[in-house]
Order: C-alpha cells, then sequence, then structure tokens
C-alpha cells in the first residue's frame, strides 16, 4: 500500500487540523492493517479532547479495545525515544499498522521530517523482503521496530547481504512479545544493535528501553505485582468503555499512570522485568505457577524452538498445565514418528527441570499461531490445548 495517504492525514490529525486516524485489523489478513478517518458511531464513543490516534486492536485474548493516543502523549513518546537513541533518522516499517509499534514508525518519522521506508508484507515478512526495504533507505541514521519473531528470522538467514543491512542500523527495537532464550546473544554477535522495549497502545508503544523509563516515564510495582507505567505517554483511555478506563488509568498528583496486566520487579541494578501476566498464573494441585515462566523453562530444552502454556480445566487438579511446542529435535523431527521420540525426550528434560510442574499434556504443532502484532494467539491456542487434555483425559472403549 502506498503510505502518503495515511501520512498526510496522520501530519493533520497531529497539527489538530484534522480528524483523529484510526488503525485496526484490515479483516482480510495480517500483513499491514488498516487506517481511516475516525467516525464515532455512538455518542459514546465520542473521543476524548486532543486525540490524534486511535489504536483498535483485539488484544491476545480477543476481546476489543479501542485506545485513545493524544497528540501530547505522542509528541512525549516521539521526544522521549529520539532523546533515548539519541538522534532522529529514517525508519524501516516492517510491522502492520494495527500493532502500535507500527504507528509509532509513521509517528516518529513525521516528527523527524523523514521519509518511512516500508517493506512489502503482503505475503508475509521474509528476511528477502527485509533486505531490499533496508537498501533503500537513504538517511545515515537508521531505525526499525521488529518483534522477536522477525529478529529470529533475520539471525537464522544465512545470507550475508542480509547480515550487512542489519548491522547498518543504528538500532532495532524489539518487543510486543517476550524474548526467546540466546536471541539478544546472537544478535549481539551479529552486530546487530538492539534495543528492547517494553510498553503497549496505552503508553504509545516502548516506553521502557532495555530495562529502564524513558525520558519523563515513571515505572513502579504495586502491592499486587503489576507494573504502573507513568507520565505523559499514557493514553487518554479506552474510546466508549468507561468501566475498562476507570480499571487501568489513574491520576495520582498529577501524573496519569497505566494499570498493566503485567506482573514485574526490579533486578538490583533498578532495571524492570517483566515475571508473567496476572492472567497466566494457574493453581494446579495447590501450587501457583506462572505459565509464562514454565514456557520459558521448556524454550530452553535443546530441541523446542517455541512454547506456549496453558492452563486447562482437569477434573482431578482443578487445573493442569498444557503444551503447545515446535520442534527442532533431536533427531528427525520431519515425520510423524520422529516428533514423537523428540517429544518423549523433551518431556523428559522438561520433568528434570520443572517437576511437578512439567504439562500433562502435549501438542506439537509446526509453528505458533500469531496476531498480526507478532504475539501468539493466546485464544487460538487455549482452546487447542483444551481439546487435546480432554481428549487425553477421555476415558477410552
Amino acid at each position: 500500500m502506498s503510505l502518503d495517504p495515511v501520512l498526510k492525514a496522520l501530519a493533520a490529525a497531529l497539527a489538530g487540523e484534522g480528524p483523529a486516524v484510526e488503525f485496526g485489523p484490515s479483516g482480510s489478513g495480517p500483513q499491514h492493517g488498516s487506517w481511516r478517518l475516525w467516525r464515532p458511531t455512538t455518542a459514546a464513543a465520542a473521543l476524548p479532547p486532543g486525540t490524534a490516534v486511535v489504536v483498535r486492536t483485539s488484544g491476545s485474548t480477543g476481546i476489543p479495545k479501542a485506545t485513545a493516543l493524544t497528540v501530547d502523549a505522542l509528541a512525549a513518546s516521539s521526544m522521549s525515544t529520539a532523546f533515548n537513541l539519541r538522534g532522529e533518522g529514517q525508519w524501516l516499517l516492517a510491522l502492520p499498522l494495527d500493532y502500535v509499534a507500527g504507528v509509532q514508525v509513521l509517528v516518529r518519522s513525521l516528527y523527524a521530517g523523514t521519509r518511512p521506508v516500508e517493506m512489502e508484507l503482503t505475503d508475509g515478512f521474509t528476511p528477502e523482503r527485509f533486505a531490499e526495504a533496508a537498501e533503500e533507505m537513504t538517511d545515515p541514521f537508521r531505525l526499525t521496530s521488529l518483534v522477536p519473531t522477525q529478529l529470529r528470522r533475520l539471525l537464522e538467514d544465512p545470507s550475508p547481504r542480509l547480515a550487512k543491512v542489519l548491522r547498518r542500523f543504528d538500532a532495532v527495537l524489539i518487543g510486543g512479545a517476550p524474548i526467546p532464550p540466546g536471541l539478544l546473544d546472537r544478535a549481539a554477535e551479529a552486530g546487530a544493535k538492539v534495543v528492547t522495549t517494553y510498553g503497549s497502545a496505552e503508553t504509545c508503544g516502548g516506553c521502557v528501553y532495555n530495562g529502564f523509563p524513558l525520558e519523563g516515564v515513571s515505572v513502579r510495582i504495586a502491592e499486587d505485582g503489576r507494573i504502573h507505567l507513568g507520565g505523559p505517554v499514557v493514553a487518554a483511555g479506552y474510546v466508549g468503555d468507561s468501566e475498562r478506563t476507570a480499571q487501568h488509568f489513574l491520576e495520582e498528583d498529577g501524573v496519569r499512570w497505566y494499570v498493566t496486566s503485567d506482573i514485574g520487579e526490579f533486578d538490583g541494578e533498578g532495571r524492570l522485568r517483566v515475571v508473567g501476566r496476572t492472567d497466566d498464573v494457574v493453581v494446579t494441585g495447590g501450587v501457583k505457577a506462572s505459565t509464562a515462566k514454565v514456557a520459558a523453562q521448556l524454550e530452553a530444552i535443546d530441541g523446542v524452538r517455541d512454547a506456549f502454556v496453558s492452563g486447562v480445566r482437569d477434573a482431578e487438579w482443578g487445573q493442569a498445565l498444557a503444551a503447545a511446542v515446535v520442534l527442532t529435535g533431536p533427531g528427525d523431527v520431519s515425520t510423524p514418528a520422529g516428533r514423537e521420540t523428540a517429544l518423549t525426550t523433551v518431556r523428559a528434560s522438561a520433568v528434570d527441570r520443572l517437576g511437578k510442574l512439567a504439562p500433562k499434556t502435549w501438542l506439537i504443532l509446526e509453528t505458533l499461531p500469531l496476531l498480526p502484532n507478532g504475539k501468539p494467539d493466546r485464544q487460538m491456542l487455549g482452546e487447542a490445548l483444551a481439546r487435546a487434555h480432554a481428549a487425553r483425559r477421555r476415558p477410552t472403549t
């Protein structure tokens, strides 16, 4: 698609000379997302004052939401990002526009006065097309935003051409999903200048870089373990959903805070670590388990490329842990028999690592289904694991 119309509309919205621009799923595929000028359908969906962008997503659990981002919040985000990265430059758009990081590529380009280069995503993300787009960039200061899956595909490609263009970026922002073990080390070995980011549409995208908040952003851990993000980058709320807005946004002493669904902690150097989500804690056999932590342990096992863990209903345990995995070994996993043999070894390693918290049910997949923003489709995977667990527990006759 041509970026000219959306850049023109977005520039007008940021200047207060045009309606807000709404971004969301295209409905016909996960490649680019869609955009349109904001058109309220009901009085309850009126936008908060100063709104320039509305990011509409289904969320990883399938619950739709529309986040209102004001001109002031987007400007603060762009300024603090440029300050942290020590410059403004040309961006490569490699993410769909229903993902806030994709929208921010356009916003930051407008504030920087540079033209972004769009990567062709019609047939999905490929290293070859990333290289083609990167070679079109003309500014000496080059930037892009990716999700971990995209970075991994780039690092797995053996092409010297790709390695060269990847090293040419002054910053490769990575966020939107948990980073698999070893990925950052591999990126550093390849010479990629990776910056890890944490945030969401509710904070104009990433607002914590490499574990530390951007200029003007505050981070705190509440008594229940939730991460709170505060400062001028916080959204105005959810359009047409006052109840959810009240649950996730609050004002204290002139500071606006976003109450995330993530559980976090600070390390000895004050760096923020996300350790799970409020909705990923499963009580199985009277023991609390974080599905995110269990998945991370599985991905650390040789032969496991990707893992997703969910709690499923179980008559004996109340809830049981079930895992969907993408296997690379040990051995040949190109045949059903080879995959089952590899899974036997992986399951044994999981018991060694996790003991009673090793998953009871396993589902082998060729790839994990992802949302357009690169995150695992938690709803689809949860339903598939529930079916697999029910089939496993069903008595035979």
